[in-house]
């Protein structure tokens, strides 16, 4: 193995345990510090995940010499403002997605990762995993014919009520948490459409108590060769469901969750010749995320992720939250 990433991880947020310590240990990588809004938080989250120090703050963390690689796991409206941060300080980031507030916020940071120079990257881990992989490739051979319908859903449980993902200020809402995964999934079928989607309509309900703030999200989608997309999204769903299904001439395949497969690694193939089942591993799909990441930062390896790319999924947010009859969500003021 070449030398390991040494990372510093933005917050003490929950998420990363699975998403980047869990990862990190399994491929060798060194988390090298960690800095939170609250000191003794970051210092419990150090001690329980063996990072090596704590940082006084996020600036301090960005500064800090030993640090090549900022994850930046904070509240959505917080990736724009600090992975801008962390571009002009000259280090690698890994954000969670989305990578920015809107797509004005996302087109700054992919012109501060262009004057960088460094690697950035939206941890869209699912597309790292066999199972979306094995998506592509049933797809790409033919044996479910031409791409005719691809249907999306990305649904949780509501959180609670004073979770930041129900916060306008904080660029909260059902899309910017899930739909960004639904919307994304749909733009990586353009090899096989004839291009990128483009939306045709979306409608959305509103969270009580919330202004402003998605609750739920469904958005129609059209590609140049004639196939259609459903894209969907919802945050107080009576269960967790995150599956992918693409519907083609002379038959199907669904992942019933492309998402978090580590959960549920089937892949399920449908023709007139029967039903098949694979099952494609339940290595988690961060860790496949944080390999290919390094593979780019140490070797210089492609990614199918990038800053432009990050824009171009932001624009569709935006897009989506207007057709909806909502405001693309705000930048942290």
């Amino acid at each position: 193995m070449s030398e390991p990433l040494r990372i510093g991880v933005l917050g003490a947020a929950r998420i990363s345990g699975a998403s980047l310590i869990g990862p990190a240990r399994a491929t060798g990588h060194r988390v090298v510090a960690v800095a939170a809004r609250d000191r003794s938080r970051a210092e419990a989250y150090a001690a329980e995940h063996g990072v090596q120090r704590v940082a006084g703050s996020y600036a301090e963390l960005i500064a800090d010499p030993e640090v090549e690689v900022v994850y930046n796991p904070l509240a959505n409206g917080l990736h724009g403002p600090w992975n801008l941060a962390a571009l002009a300080a000259g280090k690698h980031v890994l954000t969670e997605k989305p990578s920015a507030s809107n797509a004005e916020e996302a087109s700054e940071v992919r012109e501060a990762a262009a004057k960088a120079g460094t690697v950035f990257m939206e941890a869209f881990h699912y597309l790292f995993h066999p199972v979306t992989r094995r998506l592509h490739e049933v797809l790409a051979s033919g044996e479910i014919g031409e791409l005719r319908h691809v249907e999306a859903m990305v649904a949780i449980q509501a959180p609670p009520d004073t979770d930041p993902r129900w916060s306008l200020p904080l660029a909260g809402g059902a899309v910017m948490d899930l739909g960004c995964y639904s919307l994304h999934a749909l733009r990586m079928l353009a090899p096989w459409a004839g291009g990128a989607p483009r939306l045709v309509s979306a409608r959305g309900g509103q969270r009580a108590g919330a202004p402003g703030v998605d609750e739920w999200l469904d958005a129609d989608l059209t590609f140049p060769g004639g196939a259609t997309g459903s894209a969907r999204c919802h945050m107080a769903y009576d269960r967790l469901e995150m599956s992918c299904r693409i519907i083609g001439s002379r038959g199907e395949v669904l992942a019933p969750n492309f998402v978090l497969p580590h959960r549920d690694d089937r892949v399920v193939v449908r023709t007139k010749d029967g039903e098949r089942t694979e099952r494609l591993g339940t290595r988690s799909s961060y860790t496949y995320q944080l390999e290919a990441f390094a593979d780019r930062v140490r070797g210089g390896a492609p990614l199918p992720l990038d800053a432009d790319d990050a824009v171009t999924t932001m624009t569709l947010i935006d897009a989506a939250y207007r057709a909806a009859g909502f405001e693309p969500r705000p930048r942290v003021s």
